[in-house]
């Protein structure tokens, strides 16, 4: 982003907002113009100490004045956070939400204005600056707005925006909830392995490297995955029949079920707000 420095205030301090803090700091941006709030020292200690930020336990006192405010905060909070802050809020802030499953409206009733708010659901990966973020803004963010947040978001890996406000819940179920299937898949590889007589430590490193070289092939091979799938299974070789077995106990309808599941729990959290 512009290193014309503006405020930017994060309610909440967790994984996902430290993550971005320290991406910001990384690519440039002064810390003497970031602000934290959390109920926890531990996170805001850190923050602090290494980086520099500005910390509080004083949510009020972290937005007071900012241009941006990231509420990193979970989805059960955010109704008593928002309406703990709005008397402090900026009538011009740009407002980013990082929890699944909380609406743009619901954020600015809760806040009791008409704010340009933001949705971005991201991943765990941003922790290492691998992270996929989706982003949905409502009809109030304008463009040097979305390029703020995109520049924000950035910091911490790929940003991809989607014009309808549902598919962020899609979103949840590709990227947000995506690594967790991915571990469970190299957890399942690893398992077998030790069953088949391999030291744990050997099937662990295999597997993830295997899982990382695979990514980054897909990402920078100019093939689909399905070229660069097809290119790997030999006819009547070890992976064809490997493929035979997941497509004989249907991994494609398991996929599907299972994503349809987290899509369809983070429009349950939507209609509880």
């Amino acid at each position: 982003m512009s290193k014309t420095e503006e405020k930017i205030a994060f309610v909440g301090a967790g994984n996902m907002a430290g993550s971005i803090i320290r991406g910001l700091v990384q690519q440039g941006h002064s810390a003497e113009y970031i602000w934290a709030s959390a109920p926890s020292e531990k996170n805001l200690a850190a923050l602090n100490d290494q980086l520099g930020v500005h910390t509080t336990h004083d949510n009020n006192a972290c937005v007071n004045l900012a241009n941006i405010v990231v509420l990193g905060v979970k989805p059960q909070m955010m109704k008593q956070v928002c309406e703990n802050i709005r008397a402090s809020l900026n009538p011009s802030a740009l407002v980013i939400s990082l929890a699944a499953g909380v609406t743009c409206d619901s954020i600015n009733r809760w806040l009791d204005g008409e704010y340009p708010v933001v949705r971005c659901m991201s991943n765990t990966p941003a922790q290492v600056s691998l992270g996929a973020s989706g982003l949905y803004a409502n009809n109030l963010v304008n463009n040097e707005q979305k390029t703020q947040t995109q520049a924000i978001l950035s910091t911490v890996g790929i940003v991809c925006w989607v014009e309808s406000e549902a598919l962020i819940d899609t979103v949840t179920a590709v990227a947000g909830s995506g690594p967790a299937y991915f571990f469970l898949f190299i957890e399942a590889m690893i398992d077998t392995a030790v069953k088949q007589g391999m030291p744990e430590t050997t099937a662990r490193e295999l597997a993830i490297q295997t899982a990382l070289g695979a990514a980054k092939l897909a990402q920078l091979s100019d093939d689909s995955v399905v070229q660069l799938r097809q290119k790997v299974t030999s006819p009547k070789g070890t992976t064809e029949r490997a493929i035979a077995a997941f497509e004989k106990n249907n991994i494609r309808a398991t996929v599907e079920n299972a994503m349809d599941a987290c899509t369809k729990r983070a429009q349950e959290l939507a209609n509880d707000n």
